[in-house]
């Protein structure tokens, strides 16, 4: 099984919980995805998968060395590909060994993934969190109140609000440090938001819901990862046999009065 999916920025909407209490949540199209290679630490030094976002693409638009490629395994033509973590069990592996030695199964070492085989969004039922990574929207030139959230000058009448100021004295250090934070082109990076909680799934529409903003601009490409390091829960958080710390100190202070 792959650890992560291929998708686009939808849009941002708000849902409601059973509390009544409100959420932003970005929608985002999770696949569907087909593997398109497999590479493997014994041929290519690492483990993964490539997939890519199945939409309509025409073949003459793809390149004669990817009509190839996909060619060899009768795949769609696709645009949007990228490399996947392969999650596997080390009993998995050797169980898929002994079936590609007797000829049974798969010889990818997973005993789950091979080419052209579909990724879809249920890969997420169970997960609590996900990592998204996209680029984000171009802001052209920007100055250092935009870029570096600089505070910038005076903003009364006569003066320059957003503006650098100065950034080197002249009898020292006589030049300007390496480094100085200065303006110039920002956004179209790419940016990696970690740990969206996932407030919905659909899989008939292959769509994802997650709390929170993430980078790019509608109908941008993104990749959905399983959460590396998730955070915990936070247990007995608001239960009836919490201990709130706050109202015990007050009610320690209040005998002592007495």
């Amino acid at each position: 099984m792959v650890n992560g999916i291929l998708g686009k920025k939808i849009g941002m909407t708000q849902i409601f919980d059973d509390k009544g209490d409100v959420h932003p949540v970005t929608v985002l199209q999770a696949g569907p995805c087909v593997i398109t290679q497999i590479k493997r630490a014994t041929k290519d030094g690492y483990e993964s998968a490539q997939i890519g976002l199945v939409e309509f693409v025409k073949g003459k638009n793809v390149s004669k060395a990817m009509q190839g490629h996909f060619g060899k395994h009768n795949l769609p033509p696709v645009k949007f590909m990228r490399e996947v973590a392969l999650e596997g069990t080390p009993a998995a592996a050797a169980k898929a060994a002994e079936q590609a030695e007797s000829g049974e199964g798969n010889a990818n070492g997973d005993g789950a993934a091979k080419v052209g085989d579909k990724v879809l969004v249920d890969i997420f039922n169970g997960e609590g969190y996900v990592d998204v990574v996209g680029i984000s929207k171009g802001r052209g030139f920007a100055g250092v109140v935009k870029r570096h959230h600089f505070g910038g000058g005076p903003g009364a009448h006569g003066h320059m609000f957003q503006v650098q100021g100065s950034i080197g004295a002249s009898s020292f250090p006589s030049r300007v440090f390496p480094g100085m934070r200065m303006s110039g082109h920002m956004g179209v990076d790419q940016v990696t938001v970690r740990n969206l909680k996932i407030r919905g799934i659909d899989t008939d529409d292959n769509l994802l819901l997650v709390e929170g903003a993430v980078p790019g601009h509608r109908n941008g490409y993104v990749v959905i990862l399983k959460a590396k390091k998730p955070p915990r829960e936070r247990r007995g958080f608001a239960g009836s046999t919490t201990l709130d710390p706050l109202k015990a100190a007050k009610k320690a202070a209040a005998g002592k009065k007495k």
